[in-house]
C-alpha cells in the first residue's frame, strides 16, 4: 500500500521516498514506477491526475490499482533508490479551486432544491456537473450567488474518515455505492460529501466560482463553472473578446449586444432588398425566356437558367412561377462547373423523383422532394447539362 501524502497535507509540493518497483508496461509504452510514498494523486473520482517530476523523470500519469499508486514516465528508476518528487503545485491549486467549489455548488443545490449530482468531470479548462433536475436563470445566478458568499466566509474545510457506524448516523452525498473505509470532506454549512480528492484547506483559496453554462442532459441539466484563476482567465478572454466587438462596432464595451442587435436588423434589411432585387430580376428573365420561346440552354418545353448565386427563396419562387409556363421541366442551376450546381427544379407533367435517378448517375448527384419539385446538387459542366436536358423527351 502507497502511503498517501497528499491527505496528510494537500498543500504538499515537494517529497522524499523510495522507490519500490519500476518496471517497462508494453501497453503505454513507459515505465511503471511505484513508491512508497507519494504526494501525486492519482486519476479518481472524475479528476486527472496530477503532474510532475521524480528524480528528473516528467511522470505523465498516475493511476491507483488495490492500494498502489503507480507513477508513469519515460524513463526508469532503479529499485531501492531514493528520491525528491515534485508535482505541478500550480495545476494541483487550480484542480483543488474547482473540487472544493463544486462541492459547495452541490451542496447548494441539494439543499435548495433536492436535485444530485449524478456526474462529475473535472477536466484541464472547465468543470461540468450533471444535476438530475432542471434550473431558471435565476435560480443558477442564486446558487452562484450563495457559493461565493461562501469563498468570502474562509471556512475551514474539514475531513474526517468516520466510523461505520458514526458513518449511518451522517447525513452526506455520494455520487456511488462505498465500501472499505470512507473520506468525508465537510464544508461547514454547505456541504457533507463523500470524497477521495485533496481540498483546499479553507473557501477563500477558492476565489471566484462562476457558473458559465447550463444546458439539459438525459433528462437533467449540465452546469459548466470555473473557479479561482481559471474563472480569472475566462474574465480575461470573454473581456479581450468584448473589447474586440467594441471596437469594430464602434460602440462601448456594455452596449455591444445593443449594437449587434441593431446590426442584425440593418443585415436583415439589406437580405430583404436584395431578395427583392434578384426576383425583379428572375420575373423579368422569365418573361424573356417565355417570350421568345427559347431558354438558356433549353428549349420550348423546358426552362433552364444558370447563375452563380442567388437567394434560395429567389430561386424556388422563379421555378414555382416558371414550371406553370413550360410543358416540360424548369430548373435552375446555382454554381459553376469547378464546383458543382446546386439545382432546383420544378414539373407539372414529368415526375421528378423518377427522374432525378438518371439524372444522378450521370451528374454524380444527390437530393430528392417531391414528383413535382425537387432539389439537391450535382458535378458536372453545364455544356453537358444543357446538351442532356435538350435530349429529354
Amino acid at each position: 500500500m502507497t502511503e498517501k501524502l497528499f491527505y496528510q497535507d494537500s498543500h504538499l509540493e515537494e517529497f522524499t521516498a523510495r522507490v519500490i518497483s519500476c518496471e517497462w508496461e508494453e501497453k503505454r509504452g513507459c515505465y511503471g514506477i511505484v513508491l512508497d510514498r507519494t504526494c501525486f494523486f492519482p486519476e479518481e473520482g472524475g479528476q486527472y491526475a496530477d503532474s510532475g517530476i521524480i528524480q528528473e523523470v516528467a511522470i505523465e500519469d498516475v493511476q491507483e490499482k488495490d492500494g498502489v499508486i503507480v507513477h508513469y514516465g519515460k524513463s526508469a528508476i532503479d529499485t531501492g533508490t531514493e528520491v525528491v518528487g515534485h508535482i505541478d503545485f500550480k495545476e494541483r491549486l487550480s484542480k483543488m479551486q474547482q473540487h472544493t467549489g463544486e462541492h459547495i455548488v452541490s451542496g447548494l443545490v441539494n439543499r435548495h432544491f433536492g436535485y444530485d449530482n449524478v456526474g462529475f468531470h473535472l477536466g484541464k479548462e472547465l468543470v461540468t456537473m450533471d444535476f438530475n433536475g432542471s434550473f431558471t436563470q435565476e435560480q443558477l445566478q442564486m446558487i452562484e450567488q450563495e457559493a461565493n458568499e461562501a469563498v468570502v466566509r474562509n471556512l475551514a474545510v474539514q475531513t474526517d474518515y468516520p466510523s461505520k457506524e458514526e458513518l449511518e448516523k451522517m447525513d452526506y452525498r455520494s455520487k456511488k455505492e462505498l465500501s472499505g473505509q470512507v473520506r468525508i470532506v465537510t464544508v461547514p454549512g454547505y456541504d457533507v460529501c463523500a470524497c477521495c480528492a485533496p481540498h483546499v484547506k479553507h473557501t477563500g483559496e477558492i476565489g471566484m466560482i462562476r457558473l458559465i453554462d447550463a444546458a439539459r442532459h438525459k433528462g437533467g441539466t449540465r452546469v459548466t463553472m470555473v473557479c479561482g484563476f481559471r474563472a480569472l482567465e475566462d474574465y480575461r478572454a470573454k473581456e479581450n473578446n468584448i473589447l474586440g466587438i467594441s471596437r469594430l462596432l464602434s460602440a462601448k464595451p456594455y452596449e455591444t449586444a445593443e449594437a449587434v442587435r441593431r446590426l442584425q436588423r440593418e443585415g436583415q434589411q439589406w437580405k430583404d432588398k436584395l431578395f427583392r432585387m434578384q426576383s425583379r430580376y428572375l420575373e423579368q428573365k422569365l418573361e424573356e425566356l417565355s417570350a421568345s420561346g427559347q431558354t438558356e440552354g433549353g428549349s420550348k418545353e423546358n426552362i433552364l437558367l444558370f447563375e452563380e448565386e442567388l437567394d434560395k427563396n429567389a430561386a424556388r419562387r422563379f421555378v414555382d412561377v416558371g414550371m406553370h409556363r413550360c410543358s416540360g421541366i424548369c430548373g435552375i442551376f446555382l454554381g459553376n462547373d469547378r464546383q458543382g450546381y446546386q439545382y432546383i427544379l420544378g414539373s407539372q407533367s414529368v415526375n421528378l423523383r423518377d427522374f432525378l435517378k438518371k439524372f444522378h448517375e450521370e451528374f454524380s448527384g444527390k437530393g430528392g422532394g417531391k414528383p413535382e419539385m425537387v432539389q439537391g446538387t450535382i458535378l458536372g459542366m453545364r455544356s453537358e447539362l444543357e446538351r442532356w436536358m435538350l435530349s429529354l423527351k
